[in-house]
């Protein structure tokens, strides 16, 4: 394959979260060589690692979808949906093929999807791991092989090879297990022979949509990828990218802003320019990549225990004068009557107040130390087991209720915003994994399904 320049098309900065149809319309009509869209990532916890489920609903996948296939059957050119079900374990891309190939039936859409599986077992992670062939990345520690036993999923991060195999091999469609959220964009533009420094920046840059223009709340971005550097312009006419919104976005998500860490190597941007070529539009030039030894990085969750929560609100004006005491007086009760009653030592369970309208979100920092007009009280209990929790928070239930300050000579009346008060929030989980893998070969952690092409019905 060979051109002077790709144009890479991406709708939004996660599939599910919404785009106006028009978007992919103006993309399409700018002559968009390739659609690209990520599916998830890290960001909203690892409950969705962990149990394998998305956070998106559905319905909200198949909208995007829907409007998704149709343009890339229309232009004929290639969709890639990286991370598919937010954590891009083998149920999310099963889950998000299984909605994309009942589109195509009802559009009577022929086109080929590509499955790319990322999920790893611990077995097979073990023998790198004997070979010297697992290394944490700071501030991580050395892994023990029992981390590897106790993660309920494991996946890799794909690089962009495993994306391109799917493409040499005719798919139209390619739904990716965990990748980087850069492969998702650079792929194509790295299997049309395009420079891997402006491909690779291009990427970063429109790898959230239109966070990198002046309206983040928009949609869609445009890249065009050439020898020499690449152009990014917003899909949204109202909306504009300016050199610094478009530098400003190698801030994100990045422990440098002038280098970021892929599988093959690393993007070098420090003497990269940003030059607007028009009041919408701006040409980057100066990136440069540099290769190192081939890596996949490891993301893994565990259960940690089970969780019960509470929830009660605060208005009475002389326990909001002292919600430091009211507070920690709650919790040194606590404790006591679940020695009494339960019988439990601190080591069996644990719990945390977080005083919402007062400090929950910076706690000790926060600069304002005026009494709060209102409080809302979470108490989140977690335990071995959901009994145990829910024990602890019930003991909880008539303090949360009723406690006054020391200073009080009458009970409050608080309040419950629900019955009962409290809510099994299940297992919980934690990221266990933040270890890279040297491997054989690019696509050697993954594996690709090719089918024929869909029966149209």
């Amino acid at each position: 394959m060979t051109t002077d320049s790709v144009r890479v098309l991406v709708p939004s900065g996660m599939l599910g979260s919404g785009f106006p149809p028009e978007v992919v319309e103006r993309g399409l009509e700018l002559g968009a060589d390739v659609i690209a869209v990520d599916g998830g990532s890290t960001d909203s916890g690892p409950y969705y690692l962990g149990t394998g489920t998305a956070k998106t609903t559905a319905a909200a996948v198949a909208r995007d979808l829907r409007f998704l296939l149709r343009a890339a059957a229309k232009a004929r050119i290639p969709l890639i949906v990286g991370s598919c079900g937010t954590s891009g374990t083998d149920s999310g891309v099963d889950w998000v093929a299984g909605i994309a190939r009942d589109i195509l039936a009802e559009e009577g859409l022929g086109l080929r999807i590509a499955t790319i599986y990322s999920e790893q077992r611990a077995t097979d992670l073990k023998e790198y791991l004997d070979q010297g062939r697992i290394h944490p990345l700071a501030p991580t520690g050395d892994l023990d092989p029992a981390t590897l036993e106790s993660c309920e999923h494991i996946v890799a991060m794909m690089g962009h090879e495993p994306i391109t195999e799917a493409l040499t091999a005719g798919a139209d469609v390619v739904l990716a297990g965990r990748a980087t959220d850069t492969a998702v964009a650079a792929a194509f533009p790295l299997m049309a022979g395009m420079p891997a420094g402006p491909a690779w920046h291009a990427a970063k840059i429109v790898e959230c949509g239109a966070q990198c223009t002046t309206n983040p709340r928009s949609s869609g971005v445009f890249a065009t990828i050439d020898a020499t550097g690449f152009t990014i312009e917003p899909l949204d006419p109202a909306v504009a990218c300016t050199p610094t919104s478009v530098a400003a976005h190698m801030l994100y998500e990045t422990a440098d802003p002038f280098s970021m860490r892929e599988p093959a190597g690393t993007l070098m941007v420090g003497d990269a320019t940003y030059r607007a070529l028009d009041e919408r539009r701006v040409r980057v030039e100066g990136s440069r990549f540099e290769p190192a030894p081939y890596t996949n990085k490891l993301e893994g969750a565990r259960i940690t225990g089970y969780e019960t929560m509470s929830f009660t609100a605060i208005r009475d004006p002389h326990i909001l004068g002292q919600i430091g005491t009211w507070a920690a007086l709650l919790r040194r009760i606590t404790v006591e009557r679940v020695t009494q009653t339960l019988g439990l030592g601190s080591d069996e369970y644990a719990f945390d107040i977080r005083l919402y309208g007062h400090d929950a979100v910076l706690e000790a920092i926060d600069p304002d130390t005026r009494p709060p007009r209102e409080v809302g009280v979470m108490l989140l209990v977690s335990a071995a087991d959901q009994a145990t929790a829910t024990a602890v928070a019930k003991i909880a239930n008539p303090l949360m209720l009723h406690l006054p300050t020391p200073d009080m000579d009458y009970l409050p009346s608080l309040a419950f915003p629900y019955s009962p008060a409290e809510t099994e929030r299940g297992a919980a989980y934690e990221f266990v994994l933040h270890h890279v893998v040297d491997v054989d070969s690019p696509t050697s952690l993954f594996r690709i399904n090719l089918p024929e092409p869909s029966d149209v019905r």
